[in-house]
């Protein structure tokens, strides 16, 4: 019987209970009432990477990433992924700002999740900046310069828009005025830290919801104005989706590609509490991409080289009272109850494990070392750049990949 048919009557029984309990945990209730025993653990730096190892395999053991994912490979300068790689680092997992600094030389760009704009009376302003932390963001820049060109890794914070009422957000989008006061906000921002430039996240909040050209004036104005200050513009866009439609497809990538530095492809939370399955199957994510730069379209190496396909570091826990997302710290005290191997799933090009404890039963998905591997492979297949959602969620030996 394939890993597929193994798991829909799992999924199947398990969403039948979430629906009769109505119930949600959430990441934090299910953090570990055990710790492991660091003295089995591999950590830090070591002579050997992870394919050396022999431990990209797609049915690892469980007791091989109980060992083995604290380490990695001691040359974090080498890069085996050589297109745009953007990692993003949020104040709520802070491990990613030592994975950052680690592996500043596998990154081109970080974004950290600072930022937001907010609307005071008639003013804009940003909220967050107490988050900045300028040390490190020096420290991030002097540990991925590359010596043999001077290159360094950028440093693009992400902002969304906070607390915007529908009459704030009409008034933004119909009046260019405004959007110049927001970006002089924005512009101002970047300048007085040191950014490179920022990633928006706004298309999805608004897709579907507005008329299209609305949202190319909004994108292409701010586009516009910060490039007269050296600046670039990442936007964030949604995949394509049978229950959303194609919010962002091949019209709109014509559209803006020649003026946005770089689209960050949301290819992730392709299943929920309510859907369990696969974190993000390798046909969605390849279709993703297809549907916003087809085979032979017009410039498609130019496009697809701006998309970075977004890669999920964080993974879901089904339970019985509906679980949801997890980090390292949960999956590492589930996995660890895995007797032998964890099962593949050759559809989706995922791993996934059942187990009960004293919890209760548990399906678990989460990113290997093989399935995000395979990811790589889909990346460079396609000629994208790559997104990490985010730095702090997962295991450091998977650095070894990029």
């Amino acid at each position: 019987m394939s890993a597929s048919n193994v798991l829909l009557p799992l999924l199947a029984a398990l969403l039948l209970l979430v629906i009769s309990v109505h119930g949600t945990l959430s990441p934090d209730s299910q953090k570990s009432k055990s710790k492991l025993k660091e003295s089995s653990l591999r950590g830090g730096p070591q002579d050997s990477d992870v394919f050396d190892l022999g431990l990209v395999s797609p049915e690892p053991l469980a007791k091989d990433i109980v060992t083995n994912h604290r380490g990695y490979f001691k040359e974090t300068g080498l890069r085996r992924f050589n297109s745009t790689t953007l990692g993003y680092v949020t104040p709520w997992n802070s491990h990613g700002y030592d994975v950052a600094k680690i592996f500043a030389k596998k990154f081109d760009i970080i974004s950290p999740v600072w930022l937001q704009i907010v609307k005071q009376g008639d003013s804009y302003s940003v909220a967050g900046t107490h988050d900045i932390d300028a040390g490190w963001v020096t420290d991030v820049r002097r540990k991925g310069k590359q010596s043999h060109n001077q290159r360094t890794v950028k440093v693009f914070p992400r902002f969304i828009f906070d607390h915007f009422t529908d009459r704030d957000i009409k008034l933004l989008l119909s009046d260019s005025q405004e959007r110049t006061k927001v970006n002089e906000v924005l512009i101002k921002c970047c300048k007085e830290n040191g950014f490179d430039g920022l990633v928006l996240e706004v298309w999805s909040q608004l897709a579907g919801r507005i008329d299209d050209k609305i949202l190319y004036t909004l994108v292409l104005q701010m586009a516009k104005e910060l490039q007269k200050q050296q600046l670039r513009l990442i936007l964030v866009i949604p995949p394509f989706r049978k229950d959303t439609g194609n919010l962002f497809g091949e019209k709109h990538m014509d559209k803006l590609f020649k003026h946005i530095f770089a689209f960050s492809l949301m290819t992730y939370d392709f299943s929920s509490v309510q859907r369990p399955g696969a974190n993000a199957p390798l046909y969605f994510v390849r279709k993703a991409v297809e549907t916003i730069a087809p085979a032979g379209c017009t410039d498609m190496a130019v496009k697809r080289s701006k998309i970075l396909l977004g890669l999920n570091m964080y993974g879901n826990d089904y339970t019985p009272d509906g679980g949801g997302p997890i980090t390292f710290s949960q999956y590492l005290d589930l996995v660890k109850h895995v007797k032998k191997h964890l099962t593949f799933d050759e559809r989706d090009v995922e791993n996934f494990f059942e187990i009960k404890n004293d919890d209760g039963r548990h399906i678990v998905f989460y990113p290997t070392l093989y399935s995000i591997n395979e990811r790589i492979k889909l990346a460079q297949e396609l000629g994208t750049g790559i997104s990490i959602w985010e730095l702090g969620q997962g295991l450091n030996y998977f650095y070894d990949l990029f």
